[in-house]
Formats: structure tokens, C-alpha cells, sequence
């Protein structure tokens, strides 16, 4: 029997627990600097107690930058079998995070077949399932009801979870007196915005945190404070509505940690290039250095069909200046929901994101690849190139659709291949051109 309810009890109690353990052979980090670091909430180990095919990741400071995939069925599209084939994406691609926004029908039985399979980490917006779980309108939704679907979705083995509960009456009063051109783009936001306004009451999430941390001490469920001021276009984003709720949510964090509870901090959102690196200062100076999860930022709002492009663009600035868990967004952002191979085009841009950070902010060893890359490409090797290419299948593809004359070239310079050329001088060889010379 653990004598800790959860990994930040462990860590406050010196103890190193066997998921730190892992974390810190992942990170390749001292295990003593990865308990303190979980300790103090610098670091959160999103893993509930009933994931029982979990493989433990570290989110916060010094640590490799994360990635999350969004999946799950919406009223317009509810094939569970596709949703399963977008997890078999995510885990072959590696996303260290999968996050469950069904918001239609009955879900508890996929999200139970998600958390059996997945290596990942699971999140869930229990705000999201409320209407579908409870059968009832919003409007008629009580407090109670609202804690009762956290809890089944804790007890389930979501390793973490998505609350809006610093979109309280203080914040939605400024947002009404300032205004926005595309007002609150959070769902989760916006639901809870509609309930309070039409019951009159505070947010449920804010009044009664205290309960909420209760049941996810009791599962060791990680919170996510989520962003229901999010910036939806450029335009927004940095405003009083944005700052207002960060500043709940730093509050917010305190209470969590003192209930020995992780947190994790969720970010914008769209935001024009020059802004991120202060939005990501200004979330660890006011949340306490919480890890930081961020959606893009998007950097423009006219490239629909191109937005996982965009997102990555941002993603890289955020990451680079200190955000710390990566949400993809895809080709359909703002579109439709995504297909299968729209989850692996936005994983696959947003891991690329995450790892152009790690390089610009020293994570340990994160350039060891790109130097095995860049050996591999110094002797012509394509095979091994493909071996190490962040892509492997689409590498290939690409090179096999013209192939070479010569295989230690490509199509596009074939014998004038500068690298071939350099070789050859440099080994005492001559370089011959044309055709029937070697």
C-alpha cells in the first residue's frame, strides 16, 4: 500500500515514487530533481491511479516539451471505430497526451476502451460529456450534477482534467464591459458562461473547488485550469478578459497545491507572433511557474485548411520561451471535425514544433538525433536517414516517387549533389559529371 494520495503528497514527503522513476530515466534527470520539481508544482505527473497501461510523463520545467491529439465524436460524426484508428496515430507518432472531447451521447464506454489502450495520458473536458451524461439541458444542470460527472470521469482513469474555473462573475463582468470581437471561443467557456447567465448563480467550478480538488486528490488526477477566456482571434488576445483570468487561475493553483493537488495552467489560443514570448512569461511569473499548456497559438486567422501550419509557427515561439505541453490543432481547425489523416498532418507539425523548442531552450540531449540526421545525410546513407527522420514513411515515399539514378543521390541534383561532390574531392577522388561516368 503507497502511503501518499498523490504524486505531489510523494514528492512533499521526499518520496520518489515508481512514476518518477520512469519520468526521470525519460528525461534522463536525476530522480531526487524530478521529486523536488513535482514537489514545489513545477512539474506535474498527470497519472490517475486507475490507468493501469499508463507510461508516465513529466509536464513543466526543463523538461521536453509535450504533445497532446484531440479526438472524440461530435453530434455530426459519431464513429467510434475512426476515433480508435486516430489513437492508433497518436501513440505510433508518439503524442505523450490524448484528450477525449466527445460531446454526444452516451461516452464513458469508448473513454473506457481509450484508457485500457493508451500508453498516454488521457484528458477529458467533464464540462463537455455533462449534457450527454445527465440528460438534461443546461439549464437545469445543478452544482451537484456538474461534480458527479468529474468524479465519473476521474474514477474511470482520466489522468487529467479540464475545468474552467476561473471564468468566474468577477472575469465575465469585465469581459462584458470591455467586449471582444469574437467574444468567448472556449466551449467549455462558453457553456459555463450560458449557465451562469441564465441561472444567475457563480460558476459551480469556482464556488465549489474545494470538492472538485477533493475528488481528484482521491484519484491523483492532475487539474488543468482551463482558458475559457482564450483569445479566439489575433485581435483579442492580451486583453482583460485573457489577463482577468490568468489571475484567477494563479489563485486557483495555490489552492490546488496546498490539497497536494497537480496543476497544469491552459493558454491561448490565437495571438499575433510578437506577443507570445510575454503571454509565456506572464503565466509562470503569475501562476507560480505551473507547466504551461498551450493551444498554437494560431499566429494568423486566414489559413483555414493550413491552420496545424500556423499552430506550429506559434507553437515553436510558445514552447521555445517556456510553454510546456503542446496541443495540436490540424488541418480542419476551425473546419470540420478531423479525419484520420488530419490527426497525424497536426501531430506531426506540432511534434516538430516541440522539438525545434527543446533545442532552442537546451533540453539535455535533444539534439542528439538531428546530429545522427545530419551524419546520416553527410555520408548519403538514406536508409538511415529514414531511420531518423521524425516522419519515416512520408521520407521514403518522397524519395522513392523519383528515383534516383544513382541511390547515394536524390532526383533533384543527382551527380551535382553538393554533399557527393565534397566527398569525393575531400577523399582524393575526381568528380566526374557526365553520363556513363561513375
Amino acid at each position: 500500500m503507497r502511503n501518499y494520495a498523490t504524486q505531489m503528497e510523494a514528492a512533499k514527503k521526499g518520496i520518489i515514487t515508481p512514476e518518477m522513476v520512469i519520468v526521470a530515466q525519460k528525461e534522463r534527470l536525476p530522480q531526487d530533481i524530478i521529486m523536488q520539481k513535482v514537489a514545489c508544482g513545477e512539474v506535474a505527473i498527470p497519472c490517475n491511479i486507475n490507468h493501469k497501461n499508463l507510461s508516465p510523463e513529466g509536464v513543466g520545467d526543463g523538461l521536453r516539451t509535450k504533445v497532446n491529439v484531440n479526438l472524440g465524436v461530435s453530434g455530426d460524426m459519431r464513429d467510434y471505430d475512426i476515433e480508435m484508428q486516430k489513437v492508433d496515430i497518436a501513440l505510433k507518432y508518439g503524442a505523450e497526451g490524448i484528450m477525449d472531447l466527445s460531446n454526444c451521447g452516451k461516452t464513458n464506454e469508448f473513454r473506457s476502451k481509450l484508457i485500457e489502450k493508451s500508453t498516454a495520458m488521457i484528458g477529458t473536458v467533464p464540462m463537455y460529456d455533462a449534457i450527454g451524461y445527465l440528460e438534461k439541458d443546461l439549464m437545469n444542470i445543478t452544482a451537484d450534477d456538474f461534480l458527479e460527472v468529474v468524479e465519473a470521469h476521474a474514477k474511470q482513469g482520466v489522468d487529467f482534467v479540464t475545468i474552467h474555473a476561473g471564468i468566474n462573475k468577477r472575469v465575465i463582468e469585465s469581459f462584458m464591459r470591455e467586449g471582444r470581437r469574437m467574444n468567448i471561443v472556449s466551449r467549455g467557456g462558453s457553456l459555463l458562461f450560458a449557465w451562469m447567465k441564465m441561472t444567475g448563480n457563480e460558476n459551480p467550478f469556482y464556488e465549489y473547488y474545494d470538492k472538485v480538488l477533493e475528488i481528484l486528490r482521491k484519484y491523483d488526477v492532475t487539474i488543468s485550469l482551463g482558458d475559457a477566456m482564450r483569445p479566439g482571434c489575433i485581435d483579442d488576445s492580451t486583453d482583460s478578459g485573457q489577463i482577468g483570468e490568468l489571475i484567477e487561475l494563479g489563485y486557483l493553483t495555490k489552492r490546488a497545491w496546498a490539497k497536494d493537488v497537480q496543476v497544469m495552467i491552459e493558454g491561448p489560443g490565437h495571438m499575433a507572433l510578437n506577443e507570445i514570448a510575454s503571454n509565456m512569461q506572464l503565466e509562470k511569473k503569475l501562476c507560480h511557474n505551473a507547466p504551461f499548456y498551450v493551444l498554437g497559438p494560431l499566429v494568423t486567422d486566414i489559413a483555414p485548411g493550413y491552420d496545424h501550419i500556423t499552430s506550429a509557427i506559434g507553437g515553436a515561439v510558445a514552447a521555445s520561451y517556456g510553454a510546456d505541453f503542446l496541443c495540436y490543432v490540424t488541418p480542419a481547425e476551425h473546419l470540420r471535425l478531423p479525419d484520420v489523416s488530419d490527426v497525424r498532418e497536426g501531430l506531426i507539425a506540432t511534434k516538430i514544433s516541440a522539438h525545434v523548442a527543446d533545442i532552442a531552450k537546451g533540453i539535455p540531449y535533444s539534439r542528439e538525433i538531428d546530429n545522427k540526421m545530419s551524419d546520416a545525410r553527410h555520408k548519403v546513407d538514406y536508409e538511415e536517414m529514414f531511420k531518423y527522420a521524425i516522419d519515416p514513411e512520408k521520407a521514403r515515399a518522397y524519395y522513392e516517387s523519383v528515383p534516383p539514378k544513382n541511390r547515394h543521390t536524390c532526383s533533384m541534383c543527382g551527380k551535382m549533389c553538393a554533399i557527393r561532390t565534397t566527398n569525393l574531392i575531400l577523399d582524393g577522388e575526381k568528380v566526374k559529371l557526365k553520363e556513363g561516368n561513375k
